[in-house]
């Protein structure tokens, strides 16, 4: 029991990897089976049954936290940076490409992130963790062509995605301001909870024609249901709690394994077929996940250290 609660940091981190990469499987399933359905309804939607589901755990949790005055800006820009324009271009990106492409290009956030910490709080760059990222985009980039070298997506898809990857790396940076004042659930409630003010007005005044339409069958509110709970809280809980144990680095490099979660449920949906290319692709991502680990435990301190 002792050795596993030793590595409760990288087992909740490889969970919310987990649940990020059926995020996409997930989000896609939404766009293919509702046609009248779009990227704000989806992530008003995921706010909505997100903040629903915080705010009794919390209760009964006994985590109530207010917000400290001067911490005040970090949670509005938090929340404005991730979820709500890193979910405007995160789902808006699903829609024009399929799922496991998507996963590989938000793969990539840990490869800038590195650089964001060092340029903003100096924190020193380790040799192991920039080759281990790496060699994990070598992974992800032979996991996103096919047998015969070919690729083709949406340029508007990849674009909205790579502005994802670079609003993640701004979150990050901003999360470390907060981290050591309050609880991961804390922070991840209040993020849900004022993206959910973001999101509402806009989803109402932009997409309102388009609520009629919807089915609003089980197998939609079922697939809300999970990407607002488990994508939307638990994932964020879990990654929050292994960046303030790990540091903001060597955690954040767990997102390398998100689109081997998200190309494995999309093999098993069957919306997608295993490759050769794709097999070492994700073997690569794995080796350069532990590499990047090596000696991981020396960042722990990273987040206080910024301050």
């Amino acid at each position: 029991m002792n050795r596993l609660s030793a590595y409760k940091p990288q087992l909740l981190l490889i969970a919310s990897s987990a649940f990020w990469g059926a995020s996409f499987i997930f989000t896609k399933e939404l766009f293919l089976s509702e046609q009248a359905i779009t990227p704000l309804i989806i992530i008003t939607c995921r706010m909505l049954i997100a903040t629903l589901f915080m705010v009794p755990l919390l209760k009964i949790c006994g985590r109530w936290q207010k917000i400290k005055q001067e911490h005040l800006k970090y949670f509005l820009l938090l929340a404005f940076a991730e979820p709500f324009l890193y979910s405007i271009c995160e789902t808006g990106g699903v829609q024009y490409v399929s799922g496991s492409l998507a996963s590989i290009i938000i793969a990539t956030i840990p490869l800038f992130i590195p650089f964001g910490m060092a340029l903003v709080y100096k924190e020193k760059l380790r040799f192991n963790t920039i080759f281990g990222v790496l060699l994990s985009l070598c992974g992800i980039a032979l996991m996103s062509l096919n047998d015969d070298f070919s690729f083709s997506a949406s340029p508007k898809g990849i674009l909205l995605l790579s502005c994802a990857v670079v609003i993640a790396v701004i979150y990050t940076i901003i999360l470390v301001k907060i981290l050591d004042h309050y609880h991961p659930i804390m922070i991840t409630t209040y993020q849900n909870l004022i993206a959910l003010v973001y999101f509402l007005p806009l989803m109402l005044i932009v997409d309102h024609s388009k609520l009629p339409l919807l089915s609003c069958s089980w197998h939609m509110w079922l697939c809300l249901a999970f990407l607002g709970i488990f994508c939307s809280t638990v994932a964020y809980i879990f990654f929050n709690y292994g960046m303030h144990r790990l540091g903001a680095t060597s955690g954040s490099v767990y997102n390398n394994i998100i689109p081997v979660f998200s190309l494995l449920l999309a093999l098993a949906l069957g919306q997608e077929q295993l490759s050769v290319m794709k097999i070492t692709g994700m073997a690569i991502v794995l080796v350069g996940l532990t590499v990047a680990q090596i000696n991981g435990k020396k960042n722990k301190k990273t987040i206080s250290d910024c301050k």
